[in-house]
């Protein structure tokens, strides 16, 4: 048995051959080259490959890298955990091994994790054929990962800079490639929705047609607002005498400030509703703006100010525990 690189002849087996048939190969040929059984010289060294063959041929995803990529297979295995150990690399950096970059104008924009990209390129989905070949036309798989953007990004529109690295070449020649591509982020678009990149996915085999890139929008946390579909949230704070009186307030919008009513006898969570000053819609039009209600109570008072305040104490009727029923039947049960 001469030694190969080519795990299926080394079990013996078809290249289309089942998990079970390589295990009964490897069973029968582990106990012929055993050294504790076989002391032939070499043995040892046959025993270890034919070990080494089913360990890659029996795992459904290094079976996957070694039917693309031959012996090279641990290489973009090497390429895959490079690209997941380096989506932590610090922001300042030019670009990430094995990772995705963004870039807005010429300014660093900062990246984020597409492990499950590169793994996704190297690993499960069909398509391709198991074995490599020159000559044989396959098209790329499709690839999916996101794209972190922010409200002001997604509400205006943006354009970016994506940088990553990808594996090209035959099986002799596997090497890492950086792409780059400038894509714009248009309005209308909100946290979930996809961008498709044509051909920008998993190169393909001969002939075929690259596979497709999808980046499915991921909105960047914001201390002001929170995304709801189109809509946007925000809380907005006000007094005691804003929310008891009424009256106009300025708060801030992603794209600048506006003048609100608040209504007399305003509550804390009260939600107000500005019409068309949420995220833009493909189709025209906008969602709302929604504005919670937030009563705030001064830390401290001044003389004048408790003054006041007692003096409203004495003259108010108004006892917001009356209208609890829940408040009530459990004062009744206490008397009794």
């Amino acid at each position: 048995m001469e030694k190969t690189q080519d795990y299926y002849a080394v079990l013996g087996v078809a290249k289309n051959a089942s998990k079970e048939e390589i295990q009964k190969a490897y069973r029968k040929l582990a106990r012929k080259y055993h050294p504790d059984i076989n002391k032939e010289t070499g043995a040892e060294d046959l025993f270890k490959e034919i070990n080494e063959a089913q360990s890659v041929l029996t795992d459904p995803e290094k079976r996957k890298l070694y039917d693309r990529y031959g012996k090279n297979w641990r290489d973009a295995q090497h390429h895959s955990e490079n690209f997941k150990a380096g989506s932590s690399a610090g922001a300042d950096r030019p670009h990430y091994r094995g990772g995705f970059h963004f870039e807005h104008g010429e300014e660093p924009f900062a990246h984020t994790d597409f492990s499950d990209l590169f793994s996704g390129i190297f690993s499960g989905g069909g398509g391709q054929n198991s074995q490599w070949s020159e000559a044989f036309d396959a098209a790329g798989r499709t690839v999916e990962a996101e794209l972190e953007v922010s409200l002001e990004e997604l509400f205006n529109g943006a354009e970016k800079t994506i940088s990553w690295i990808s594996m090209e070449g035959s099986a002799a020649t596997l090497k890492p490639v950086e792409q780059k591509v400038q894509l714009k982020v248009p309005k209308g678009l909100t946290e979930g929705s996809v961008i498709r990149l044509a051909g920008k996915g998993e190169k393909s085999l001969g002939q075929g047609r690259d596979g497709d890139l999808l980046l499915r929008i991921r909105v960047r946390p914001d201390t002001r607002f929170t995304l709801r579909g189109y809509d946007i949230v925000t809380t907005v704070p006000v007094s005691p005498w804003e929310a008891a009186l009424g009256g106009k307030v300025a708060i801030e919008t992603i794209n600048g400030k506006i003048n609100i009513t608040i209504p007399k006898g305003s509550s804390t969570g009260r939600k107000l509703r500005v019409k068309g000053k949420g995220m833009p819609r493909k189709n025209g039009g906008a969602g709302d703006l929604l504005v919670l209600i937030e009563v705030h109570v001064p830390d401290g008072y001044t003389d004048e100010e408790k003054e006041l305040l007692e003096k409203l104490r004495r003259k108010s009727q108004f006892n917001p525990r009356a209208s609890l029923g829940q408040w009530a039947a459990r004062q009744r049960e206490e008397v009794a």
